[in-house]
C-alpha cells in the first residue's frame, strides 16, 4: 500500500478538465477544497478512460495529454514495480517530454523550471513582467510525498498595479524602498515559494507546508477561500472515512502586517527592531454527498492572534464556544469565527451545474428582519454553468456575488480575515456585488478561448463606528462606485508546461462624487506571454 500523497497545484489546467467531465455525469469529482492529491486526479482520469463514448475527440485527445502527466500516480493505482529511469531532456517512460525525471521503488521525482515573459500595454503605456524559477515534486518510498516552489517577479511600467488590491490577481508583498535604496516607481519586484511535505492511509492524509488553498464553487471570486491574499503555512488534515462523508481541517499562520510596539528595540546600527503580533487561522468542514453529483459542505474557522491556543488545534473544537472559554465571554479578548456552506448539483440537470455558497461574518438572529435592529455581516454566490450547450467543447457560466458591508472586518486589527493585509475571501472586498458571465470554447487539445463580462457596484467602506451601528448601515451605503469590464483570452498549450497566451480587457469606471455626480474613466489592457511551468 502507497502512503504518499502530493497536491497538484491549483494552476493546473487538469483541474477544469475534470470538473467538465463530472457536470456530464462522466466522473465523481469531489473538489469542495483544492488542491487536491495528484493520485485523486489519477484516478478519475483512470475512471474517464472507460467511458470514452461519453467524450468529445477534443476531450479525449485532453485525456490522452493529461494522463501522460500522472505516470507516478497510474503506477501507485495499478501497484506496479516502478522501473528505474533517468531522464533528462527528454521523454519519461509515459512519453511526457520532461526537463530532468527520476524513478525507482524508492525514489521518485520530477522536477520543471519555470520561466515566461508577457509584453503588453496598460493605459497605452508599454507593461512587462518576467518570472522564473522551478517546480519539483516526488515521492520517498511508501510514507512521504514532497512539492517545492519558487517563482521571483518582475513587473515594469509606467502604469502597473503594485497594489493588486481590487483585482482577482493574487496580493503580493513587494521588495520596495522600505528594503532598497533608489527603487524606481515603474517597478516592481516580489516573489512567492510554496512547499509541502505530506503522508496519506487508507482514510486519510496529513500535510504541512505552505501553499494557496481554495474552498468552494466559483469561476470569478471566491467568497470563503481563495487565491486572492498570498500563500501561508499550515498543516492539514483531511479524513474520508466512507464515499459519503469527508471532514478537513487546516490550521495556518497569517502574516498580520501588525508591528508588536513592545517588541521595538534599537539594532546597533541605529534602526529600530521590531516584530509584527501574531495572527492565525483555524478552520474545519464536514462534507456530506447523499447522492451522485450532490455535494453539500458546512464549515467553521477561526482568526485569532498574540499567541498560539490549544483548543484551536483540536480539529474538531466548536471554535466559537472555544472562544468563548478563552476570553470569558469578554468581546474584547475574543477571536473573530465564521461560518460557511456550500451546495453543488452537477449532472441533475443535463450537462449543468448548479452551486451557491455562504461565507457568515456576523449573524443577529434576534430581530434578523427587524430593519431597526437587524445586524448580518454575510457574503453569497450563485452560479450555473453547463457544458456541450448547445455546442460540444463550450461552456457557459453565469455567476452572482454579493458581499454586505463589513464582511471579512474586524474592530481588531490583528483579526480581521486577511493575509498580508489582502483578503482570504473574495477579491472585490464587502459592500459590493458582481454579476459575471462568461462563455469558454476549446478548439482542439490544449487551445482555448474565452470570452467574458462582470459588472461590479461598490459602496464605501465605511468605519469602525459603522460597523457596529444599530440597525447596520444599507448595502451600498456612501458614494458608490461602478465598474464594467469586458475581457478575452486564447491560451495554448503546445507540450506539457509550456504554453502561449494572449489577455485583453477594458475596464470602464463610474466614481460617485460628493454632489452625488459621476466622473467616468476607462482603461485598456492587454498582453501577451510565453511561458514555460506552472
Amino acid at each position: 500500500m502507497h502512503s504518499q500523497v502530493v497536491y497538484e497545484p491549483l494552476f493546473n489546467d487538469v483541474y477544469g478538465f475534470l470538473r467538465q467531465l463530472s457536470v456530464k455525469g462522466v466522473i465523481e469529482f469531489n473538489d469542495e477544497f483544492r488542491p487536491m492529491p495528484r493520485k485523486y486526479i489519477a484516478e478519475k482520469l483512470l475512471i474517464a478512460e472507460q467511458q470514452t463514448d461519453k467524450l468529445t475527440e477534443v476531450e479525449m485527445a485532453d485525456l490522452k495529454f493529461f494522463k501522460r502527466d500522472y505516470l507516478f500516480e497510474i503506477g501507485f493505482i495499478e501497484e506496479k514495480e516502478e522501473a528505474k529511469h533517468l531522464d533528462f531532456l527528454s521523454s519519461d517512460p509515459a512519453e511526457r517530454w520532461r526537463v530532468f525525471s527520476y524513478g525507482d521503488k524508492n525514489f521518485k521525482m520530477n522536477l520543471s523550471p519555470i520561466l515566461g515573459y508577457e509584453l503588453g500595454s496598460i493605459d497605452n503605456s508599454k507593461a512587462t513582467h518576467l518570472w522564473n524559477g522551478v517546480y519539483t515534486f516526488g515521492y520517498i518510498t511508501d510514507a512521504v510525498g514532497f512539492s517545492f516552489s519558487f517563482r521571483d517577479n518582475t513587473e515594469e511600467g509606467e502604469n502597473i498595479d503594485k497594489i493588486k488590491s481590487f483585482t482577482p490577481v493574487t496580493g503580493v508583498v513587494e521588495r520596495s524602498s522600505d528594503n532598497m535604496v533608489a527603487y524606481p516607481e515603474n517597478k516592481i519586484e516580489y516573489s512567492e515559494t510554496n512547499a509541502i511535505i505530506a503522508t496519506d492511509w487508507n482514510w486519510g492524509s496529513f500535510a504541512v507546508g505552505k501553499d494557496f488553498m481554495e474552498w468552494g464553487y466559483a469561476q470569478n471570486g471566491l467568497i470563503v477561500l481563495s487565491q486572492k491574499a498570498p500563500s501561508f503555512p499550515f498543516i492539514r488534515l483531511d479524513i474520508y472515512p466512507v464515499d459519503w462523508l469527508g471532514f478537513n481541517y487546516f490550521h495556518g499562520w497569517l502574516n498580520s502586517d501588525i508591528k508588536d510596539s513592545t517588541s521595538f528595540y534599537y539594532t546597533k546600527a541605529g534602526d529600530i527592531r521590531y516584530n509584527f503580533r501574531q495572527k492565525f487561522i483555524a478552520s474545519h468542514t464536514l462534507f456530506i454527498r447523499p447522492t451522485a453529483g450532490l455535494n453539500i459542505s458546512i464549515g467553521e474557522s477561526i482568526v485569532y492572534s498574540d499567541q498560539l491556543e490549544i483548543l484551536y488545534l483540536i480539529p474538531i473544537m466548536f471554535f466559537r464556544l472555544a472562544d468563548h472559554y478563552l476570553s470569558n465571554q469578554d468581546n474584547r479578548a475574543g477571536s473573530n469565527a465564521q461560518f460557511f456552506a456550500a451546495i453543488s448539483s452537477r449532472n441533475h440537470i443535463k450537462n449543468t451545474h448548479l452551486y451557491g455558497s455562504l461565507f457568515i461574518d456576523e449573524l443577529k438572529i434576534d430581530g434578523l428582519f427587524d430593519k431597526k435592529s437587524q445586524r448580518y455581516q454575510l457574503g453569497f454566490t450563485l452560479g450555473a454553468s453547463t457544458v456541450d450547450l448547445p455546442l460540444k467543447n463550450l461552456t457557459l457560466t453565469a455567476e452572482y456575488s454579493k458581499v454586505y458591508p463589513f464582511v471579512y472586518d474586524n474592530f481588531n486589527q490583528t483579526q480581521t480575515y486577511t493575509n498580508s493585509s489582502y483578503v482570504m475571501g473574495h477579491w472585490m472586498g464587502n459592500n459590493g456585488d458582481q454579476v459575471f458571465g462568461s462563455i469558454q470554447y476549446r478548439f482542439l487539445r490544449g487551445l482555448e478561448a474565452t470570452v467574458w463580462g462582470r459588472y461590479i457596484r461598490k459602496g464605501e467602506r465605511g468605519t469602525v463606528e459603522d460597523q457596529y451601528k444599530i440597525p447596520q448601515p444599507p448595502f451600498l451605503f456612501g458614494l458608490r462606485s461602478n465598474f464594467t469590464y469586458l475581457g478575452a483570452m486564447v491560451k495554448y498549450q503546445i507540450i506539457h508546461e509550456l504554453f502561449v497566451r494572449f489577455r485583453y480587457q477594458y475596464r470602464k469606471s463610474s466614481e460617485q462624487q460628493e454632489d452625488l455626480s459621476f466622473i467616468d474613466s476607462d482603461l485598456t489592457e492587454f498582453g501577451f506571454a510565453v511561458y514555460y511551468g506552472l
